[in-house]
């Protein structure tokens, strides 16, 4: 079984996958202390063959790699210094693009065809655009739906604190539901816009995929996503892998 992981800055992820198939996925705050004592759960009984780490968080890269590493015996992937998302990167400079990003592009490709967007929902939203040969055009960086909620808070005076949920109107009749009614009905309609702009470049056929910590609450929202991939990033971690060992 292949351990797959992607360390987001919000969340950790972990799949375990046997072949193609996704067999087992949990979650678990990137603030965590003790993650080996997490892995340790994760991994008991279980025969891993190898484990690939897919990561926006250098720090924890190297303390989770470290505890695989005494947990399994063997050393850990890591998606862009041991191996690389094999997709053609047509980015200005290259090396800037998160490896998230092209994971998740690569991903995308190859379960939905191209052209193609993905939309991830994360502490910050990412759009990614692959052309109709399946390139890596480039994209777009926004802050996330709690980043806003939470700047709202921090950068007015009168505006609470309040937690990310679905807003019970559309417009809002109370200060709570009017910043949730901005956030989500906004960041839907900047969403379907944007897809709409995109398209305009690339092909109005292209395929829109959304994943992301939140695409659960924001996708009921967005009229231009086709389709909802939870555990996109785990996949493509899950293909670079393959794509590695084939040519090894």
């Amino acid at each position: 079984m292949l351990l797959a992981i992607d360390i987001g800055n919000t969340n950790i992820n972990v799949g375990l996958f046997k072949g193609r198939r996704l067999v087992r996925v949990c979650s678990v705050p990137t603030k965590q202390k003790d993650y080996r004592l997490v892995l340790r759960k994760i991994l008991a009984g279980k025969p891993i063959e190898d484990s690939v780490i897919c990561s926006v968080v250098p720090k924890v890269s190297v303390s989770l790699a470290r505890d695989l590493k005494a947990l399994t015996g063997k050393r850990a992937h890591i998606i862009g210094k041991d191996l690389r998302v094999p997709i053609k990167n047509l980015y200005r400079k290259p090396d800037e693009v998160g490896q998230d990003r092209l994971v998740n592009a690569y991903a995308g490709v190859i379960l939905y065809g191209a052209p193609l967007i993905s939309i991830d929902f994360g502490t910050a939203i990412t759009f990614d655009v692959i052309s109709r040969r399946g390139e890596y055009l480039g994209g777009m960086v926004l802050p996330g739906l709690k980043i806003s909620l939470e700047a709202l808070f921090e950068r007015t005076a009168l505006l609470p604190k309040i937690s990310l949920s679905a807003p019970k109107e559309f417009i809002g009749r109370d200060t709570k539901n009017s910043m949730l009614s901005g956030i989500v009905y906004g960041y839907a309609a900047l969403t379907d816009d944007l897809v709409n702009r995109i398209k305009s470049k690339i092909g109005r056929g292209a395929k829109v995929i959304g994943t992301g910590g939140n695409i659960s609450l924001i996708g009921k929202y967005c009229r231009r996503i086709d389709k909802i991939d939870r555990d996109l990033t785990l996949k493509g971690v899950n293909f670079a892998y393959k794509n590695l060992l084939k040519n090894s």
